[in-house]
């Protein structure tokens, strides 16, 4: 049997994944492959840098959790393709989720409206979902 876990602990482990970030988290947008793991050092160009809204993550529910407010950066730091991301502590340097960017719809970990960013250009996340799973 795989091990299971109530919904109250699903939703649990993911508010605790926001409050390790902290309230005031950064998503940086990178172009290339992901590096191995979060504690692995950055890899690609940061295309976009965005300081995320206070409270950046809605409560969970039902075992997920989505981005609360807006996710956008007025003016994207390069041109490149978005292709992964990663979201650190208020320091910039601490890594604490990464994955895959792709245009909205794209089914990528968190979508963009478009991964072919212009620098000087908004960049707009329009869906980012963490979803805990053991249900």
């Amino acid at each position: 049997m795989a091990i299971q876990l109530s919904v109250s602990a699903r939703n649990g482990y993911l508010d605790a994944i926001e409050t390790a970030a902290g309230a005031s988290a950064i998503l940086k947008v990178r172009t290339g492959a992901a590096p191995a793991t979060c504690a692995t050092a950055d890899s690609g160009t940061v295309v976009a840098t965005l300081n995320l809204p206070a409270d950046w993550m809605a409560a969970a529910a039902a075992g997920a959790k989505a981005k609360s407010g807006t996710w956008e950066d007025l003016s994207a730091d390069a041109t490149g393709t978005a292709a992964h991301f990663r979201v650190y502590a208020s320091d910039g340097t601490t890594c604490h989720i990464q994955g895959t960017v792709t245009a909205t719809g794209g089914g990528g970990d968190m979508e963009c409206s478009t991964v072919s960013f212009v620098a000087a250009v908004v960049v707009t996340v329009t869906t980012f979902t963490l979803t805990a799973g053991a249900a």
